[in-house]
């Protein structure tokens, strides 16, 4: 509930957004895959992904993006 249940762009907390797989849970604790933080960081808030929340086109990037991502997990 509050400022941190909203998913507004223009949130007035810069805080991290990160995409993740679900891969397990038991009971209140989680394990996921493809967190971008550190061991130990707080994770504030947690929500499902909708294909209505997604980039409606596709994403370009740059191919030096890709081979520096395939090495990065």
């Amino acid at each position: 509930m509050g400022i941190f249940a909203q998913r507004n762009k223009d949130r007035p907390n810069q805080i991290g957004l990160s995409t993740v797989e679900l891969i397990w849970h038991r009971g209140r604790s989680i394990g996921v895959r493809m967190l971008d933080a550190m061991n130990g960081t707080p994770v504030l808030d947690i929500k499902p992904v909708y294909r209505e929340f997604r980039p409606a086109a596709d994403i370009r990037q740059p191919a030096w993006v890709a081979d520096l991502m395939r090495k990065y997990f």
